[in-house]
């Protein structure tokens, strides 16, 4: 079994540190990828970070995840609310998948209340700042024995 998890990012994620700090802070993706590294590296697993603004290029990766992850952490941005066919990839997946937002989404505009990736979600977090990436590989390498 692969021992690669899958950090996938969706639109305007690649600004992270840069675009409204007082929602997201000032953490780059970078600096979530170090940081998810070193929870997921002890328990022998990997961490490949991936950003799109485009859904196709998300949808690819979830099908590449397929062959090469053993587990999925998806904040796919705007397209979490909008996104058919990104659920339909996930659904896919045989691995675990969890949702992560950075900032707590329920406390925000209306739209931003639907999920469709929760569906198909093992887990969710909300609200935690970039500090939620790590918890849930946290919660991967405890699942799949890491």
């Amino acid at each position: 079994m692969s021992k690669t998890i899958y950090i996938l990012n969706g639109p305007n994620l690649n600004l992270l540190g840069k675009r409204q700090p007082e929602i997201y802070g000032h953490e780059t993706l970078g600096d979530v990828e170090r940081a998810c590294a070193a929870v997921a590296e002890p328990a022998g697993f990997e961490i490949a970070l991936f950003q799109s603004n485009h859904e196709g290029g998300i949808v690819d990766m979830i099908h590449e995840a397929r062959e090469k992850a053993c587990a999925i952490i998806i904040n796919a941005g705007a397209y979490t609310h909008t996104s058919i066919a990104i659920l339909d990839a996930l659904n896919t997946f045989e691995g675990p998948v969890f949702e992560c937002h950075i900032s707590n989404v329920h406390k925000r505009e209306s739209f931003r209340h639907h999920s469709y990736i929760s569906p198909r979600a093992d887990g969710v977090i909300a609200g935690f700042g970039t500090e939620g990436y790590a918890l849930c590989v946290r919660r991967v390498c405890s699942l799949l024995g890491g």
